[in-house]
């Protein structure tokens, strides 16, 4: 994604681009492999239990 204007909100971009897409760990099969489906809504690849939670960040 481009942002211009300002190294402040590049930076901020980044680390959110970032969060949303880092794998996260499994409340219910303890495994790394939570991903953001769409905005707030995350699945699990493995158990494939779907989670709401944080827009851009895994909160369980």
């Amino acid at each position: 994604m481009f942002v211009g204007y300002g190294k402040k909100i590049r930076v901020k971009t980044r680390e959110v681009e970032r969060k949303s897409k880092k794998l996260y760990k499994c409340p219910s099969c303890s495994r790394v492999s939570v991903k953001r489906e769409s905005h707030g809504v995350w699945k699990c690849k493995k158990c494939s239990i779907k989670y709401a939670s944080g827009a851009f960040e895994f909160k369980w």
